[in-house]
C-alpha cells in the first residue's frame, strides 16, 4: 500500500521504516529539509537500537522516501498517518496545534479517497477535531472528496521501538466504518500472521486506551516508590517486598521497580493531559494527580540521600565535592534527556556548590546542547573516567554496562568511598564488603528506621 506519515521523530520514522521494511511505499513528511537529507544519507537524528540499518536498506531499495513536499506526500498516500508532536500547554492538557496544521495541510490537498490515520497521542474527541480541519478545507475548496479518520495509537518503547512496531503486542484500531477496519487489517497484515494481534473499538475508546496504557504504567512506577519511601521509614528491604508481591499473578513483575523517577516524552505529559481531560469533564482525576506528585519528589530522593550522608559529617556540605554520575537519559538504550532524572539531580548538586564528572554512553551530545560549557560539569567519555577524580558514584540510568562494576576499584578511586544507586542495581553487601557505604531506594543505608 502507498503510505504518507507526517512526522518524522520517534513515532514516524519508526513507523515509516517498519512499513517500508514489510513491503510497503512509504513516503515521510517533515518541515525541517536538513533533518530529511540527513536521512536520506543515513543519517539518523534519535539512538534507536537496529534503526539505522533498517532506514537505510528501505530507502535504497526505494520504499521509504523523505520529502518536505507535503501535497505530494499526500498525492502518493491512500492511507495518511498523522504522527506529529503533542507537547503539553501551559495547563497540562495536549497541544494540538501541529496535528490539526496537518489537518488542514491534507484538506487542503486530498484530491482522491483517502484514509486518514491518527497516530500521535492525543485527547480523546481529537479525531472529530481532525475530520472538522479536513470537512473545512474541502468545504473552502468546493470540493467533495470522501475520507475517514481512523485512531491508531503507538505503543513503542524508547530503546526498543524497533522490536515493538515489527512484533507488536497489540494493534489499536478505533475506526468508525468495517471499510476502515479492513482497510487498516489490510495494512498491518505483515504484523499479524503468528496470532491475532488487533484489536478494534470505536475511535474515542482507542484514542483513550493509549493514555490509559501510559497512566496504568506510570501508576505502577509511582505506586512503588511510595512503597519503597515507606520502607525506608520502617526499616524493610524493598528488593524483599518486590519479589514478595511480583510472585502474585495478579501484580506480576513489570513495572515494579522503584527507582529515581519516570521522565521521557510520554509518561509525565500522558499523565498530565489525562487528568487534565477528566478536569475539562467535570471529573477530578485525583489518583492520576497523585501519580505525578509522586513522581515529581522522587526526582529529588537522590539528592536527600546525599544530603543525609554528608550530613552525618561534622562540618561536611556539598560545597566543593565532585560526584560521578552515571546515566543521563531518562532510561538505557536511548539519548533522550526530556524531563530525566538526571536534570533535576545535577541542577541540585550544582545549586549546593557541587561538581559533577558525567557518562552517559549514548546522550553526550544531548547533555552538552543542554547544559552547554560549565566550569562544573565535565562530560566524560567512559564510566572509570566519570569516576577518576570524583568523591562519590551516582547511578542514575540502569545501562547493562553500570552493572558489574569493580567495587574494590571503586572503592580506591572514589575519595568519600560511597555509592548511591538510583536504580537498585546493586546488592547493598556486595557494595559495603568492598569498604563502600551504599544507598539505594529503599534499601542499603537509606533505610532509617528507629
Amino acid at each position: 500500500m502507498r503510505v504518507a506519515i507526517f512526522g518524522t521523530g520517534y513515532v514516524g520514522l519508526v513507523t515509516g521504516t517498519c512499513l517500508a521494511e514489510v513491503g510497503h511505499d512509504v513516503v515521510c513528511v517533515d518541515i525541517d529539509e536538513a533533518k530529511l537529507e540527513g536521512l536520506k544519507r543515513g543519517v539518523i537524528p534519535i539512538y534507536e537500537p537496529g534503526l539505522e540499518p533498517m532506514v537505510k536498506a528501505n530507502h535504497a531499495a526505494g520504499r521509504l522516501d523523505f520529502t518536505t513536499n507535503a501535497a505530494q506526500a499526500i498525492a502518493h498516500g491512500e492511507v495518511v498517518f498523522i504522527a506529529v508532536g503533542t507537547p503539553p500547554d501551559e495547563d497540562g492538557s495536549a497541544d494540538l496545534q501541529y496535528v490539526l496544521t496537518v489537518a488542514r495541510t491534507i484538506g487542503r490537498n486530498i484530491d482522491s479517497p483517502t484514509l486518514i490515520v491518527n497516530k500521535s497521542t492525543v485527547p480523546v474527541g481529537t479525531a472529530d477535531k481532525v475530520r472538522a480541519a479536513i470537512a473545512a478545507e474541502l468545504d473552502a475548496r468546493s470540493v467533495q472528496v470522501a475520507f475517514e479518520v481512523v485512531s491508531n495509537p503507538e505503543f513503542l518503547k524508547e530503546g526498543d521501538a524497533v522490536n515493538d512496531c515489527m512484533r507488536p503486542d497489540r494493534i489499536v484500531i478505533g475506526a468508525d466504518s468495517a471499510k476502515a477496519i479492513e482497510r487498516m487489517k489490510r495494512l498491518y497484515a505483515p504484523f499479524n500472521r503468528n496470532h491475532e494481534r488487533i484489536v478494534v473499538m470505536d475511535v474515542r475508546s482507542a484514542e483513550l486506551t493509549k493514555y490509559a496504557a501510559n497512566a496504568m504504567l506510570a501508576t505502577k512506577i509511582s505506586f512503588m516508590n511510595e512503597i519503597a519511601n515507606i520502607a525506608e521509614r520502617v526499616g524493610a528491604d524493598i528488593e524483599h517486598v518486590r519479589h514478595g508481591i511480583g510472585s502474585d499473578p495478579r501484580i506480576g513483575w513489570h513495572f515494579i521497580y522503584p527507582g529515581a523517577g519516570y521522565g521521557g516524552s510520554c509518561f509525565p505529559k500522558d499523565v498530565q493531559a489525562l487528568a487534565r481531560t477528566a478536569q475539562l469533564h467535570d471529573y477530578d482525576a485525583r489518583l492520576l494527580n497523585a501519580v505525578e506528585a509522586v513522581n515529581e519528589s522522587q526526582k529529588g530522593h537522590l539528592f536527600e540521600l546525599i544530603q543525609r550522608h554528608y550530613a552525618q559529617g561534622e562540618g561536611e556540605t556539598l560545597r566543593g565535592k565532585t560526584f560521578a554520575v552515571w546515566g543521563l537519559a531518562f532510561k538505557p538504550n536511548t539519548d533522550d534527556m526530556r524531563a530525566a532524572s538526571s536534570r533535576r539531580l545535577l541542577a541540585q548538586l550544582w545549586e549546593a556548590g557541587a561538581k559533577v564528572r558525567a557518562y552517559d554512553p549514548e546522550a553526550a551530545h544531548e547533555a552538552r546542547r543542554i547544559f552547554g560549557e560549565r566550569n562544573d560539569l565535565v562530560i566524560c567519555d567512559s564510566a572509570s573516567a566519570a569516576v577518576h577524580g570524583s568523591d562519590a558514584l551516582v547511578v542514575v540510568t540502569e545501562w547493562k554496562q553500570f552493572r558489574s562494576p569493580d567495587f574494590s576499584r571503586l572503592g580506591s578511586a572514589l575519595a568519600d568511598a560511597v555509592v548511591f544507586d538510583g536504580r537498585n542495581l546493586y546488592e547493598p553487601a556486595d557494595v559495603e564488603a568492598a569498604g563502600l557505604a551504599y544507598y539505594g531506594i529503599g534499601r542499603g543505608r537509606s533505610l532509617h528506621a528507629e
